[in-house]
């Protein structure tokens, strides 16, 4: 029986999709404004998941250079057909819905195809695709009908509902005018499509209710890919919302057959905390539940809260930067290098308030988590930083023979300095369970943030972890946790980051 932990994925993996193909699963997600970008995961139990490469590793594969905080790669859908890796996903307000290729899941991928309007050469406009064929081998796109533009209101979004086109794959065009399909039981955004055949029937999985607390799981079904399509009975089939629940949020769905032949849905998720479970600090992950059929409907289990154990990795940089490490709209090979085993981050006049930092990260990927890491400011200034995004991050920042704190929390700004007068030191940026007072805990957690001089560990700030969480900064990413320069050259001679959920 294979043992499904929850997260599947932790850390800022939203959005998942996942395929099988002969004795293997293969998973993608969204990466929004990092590089590289699209991640791909594969297992051979769907337990153990191993980082195996990125859809986008060169420039021009996906548009995010100038993409506004939450734009870029939204919501792959990964299929396998003929022998070929497919990826579809909409590069929001940057490249437009693409389509990508590999004969590797490892990559390399190809450099995207725009998918185009019929009669025009513009992107088809919406975000979500999914692809899927028939039996002739016609190809289909269906998408959420979300028009995305620069100024989108949210209150007020213009959304067509699911919409459904024919597809030329040779061409990257679409053959007809976006047909609407089905869009749900009436909750906002349909979104997240799938269209799958199954047993001889076709169904159409989609979220809805919004990425937020009310986002939910449901299903129709029909006779061809284009429908017509009949809800569920039971619909939504899966939701967290008005529950207590350790795993809000649960949605955007992918179905797929499992290790021992049952089926299993991917979904995201959040695990927030504090008195009233109001702040996520990890962001959306990704996590599985069991799927079972009765009647030709498929029932999604509640998804279950099963934590791996706590986790310790360690970097001495005496090798090239494996593949967890990200950069912000620019890759980590832009702005860093390994050389003579450090980490050397050179400055380009760029802060962490700029959209292209000279920044590299990891993903915080446990709710109790310290990073540590060792730098030589000797040639210049920089530090460790836990970012949400341009307004919302936190710093611990040495050189000119000091150490200081800052907290940018939407605008406002605190800090803490403390002399440092050597060129190496130790930072250590600690995420913690709040402890107990008289009143309830209103926060996910605390950041401890700190200095090793001369071998005493001095503590310069506590900083409330609420601000840093996904309801605060309205954000679809989560937390990264990095080094970066601001001045000259910083080199990191090493990182540790440990952690657990308990």
């Amino acid at each position: 029986m294979t043992t499904l932990h929850n997260p599947l994925l932790n850390g800022f993996h939203p959005d998942p999709s996942v395929v099988k193909v002969g004795d293997e699963w293969f998973l993608s997600t969204s990466t929004f404004e990092y590089l590289p970008g699209i991640p791909i995961h594969r297992s051979t139990d769907f337990e153990t998941w191993e980082l195996i490469g990125h859809v986008a590793t060169r420039p021009g594969q996906l548009g995010v250079d100038e993409v506004p905080t939450g734009g870029g790669a939204w919501a792959p859908t990964i299929r396998h057909h003929d022998g070929e890796f497919h990826l579809v996903i909409t590069d929001a307000m940057g490249r437009g819905m693409l389509h990508f290729t590999a004969t590797d899941a490892a990559g390399p991928w190809s450099d995207g195809d725009l998918i185009l309007q019929q009669g025009t050469d513009e992107s088809l406009s919406g975000i979500d695709p999914d692809i899927v064929w028939d039996a002739a081998g016609q190809a289909y796109v269906t998408f959420s009908g979300l028009l995305l533009s620069g100024d989108l209101d949210p209150n007020a979004p213009t959304h067509l509902g699911i919409q459904q086109v024919k597809v030329d794959l040779d061409m990257h065009r679409a053959l007809e005018e976006p047909r609407s399909l089905w869009s749900g039981t009436g909750l906002m955004f349909p979104e997240a499509p799938h269209v799958y055949e199954i047993d001889g029937a076709w169904y159409l999985l989609i979220a809805e209710g919004g990425t937020e607390r009310g986002h939910a799981i449901s299903i129709a079904r029909g006779s061809s890919p284009e429908g017509p399509f009949a809800s569920a009975p039971g619909n939504p089939l899966v939701s967290a919302r008005s529950t207590p629940r350790p795993i809000q949020n649960t949605g955007h769905g992918d179905l797929v057959v499992g290790p021992d032949g049952e089926w299993l849905c991917v979904l995201l998720g959040v695990r927030p905390r504090s008195g009233t479970r109001a702040f996520s600090a990890l962001g959306r992950e990704t996590f599985v539940t069991p799927v079972t059929w009765a009647d030709g409907w498929p029932a999604i289990a509640p998804v279950e809260l099963a934590p791996r154990p706590g986790t310790r990795v360690e970097v001495s940089f005496d090798a090239p930067l494996d593949l967890e490490w990200i950069g912000v709209r620019r890759f980590p090979a832009d702005v860093a290098r390994v050389e003579g085993g450090r980490l050397v981050v050179t400055a380009d006049g760029s802060t962490l308030a700029d959209a292209r930092p000279a920044f590299v990260g990891r993903r915080q990927e446990h709710l109790t988590n310290e990073v540590s890491v060792r730098l030589d400011v000797s040639q210049g200034v920089g530090g460790l930083a836990v970012r949400y995004d341009e307004q919302f991050r936190i710093e611990l920042e040495a050189g000119r023979g000091a150490v200081t704190a800052r907290a940018h929390l939407g605008g406002v700004l605190q800090e803490w300095t403390h002399p440092a007068a050597g060129d190496v030191l130790d930072l250590h940026l600690a995420s913690r369970k709040p402890e107990g007072g008289t009143g309830i805990v209103a926060t996910s957690d605390v950041f401890h943030l700190a200095v090793t001089i001369d071998g005493e560990r001095i503590e310069l700030a506590r900083i409330d972890g609420r601000f840093l969480s996904s309801e605060v900064t309205e954000s679809f990413t989560g937390r990264v946790i990095g080094v970066y320069a601001v001045d000259g050259v910083v080199s990191f001679q090493r990182w540790i980051a440990e952690g657990d959920d308990e």
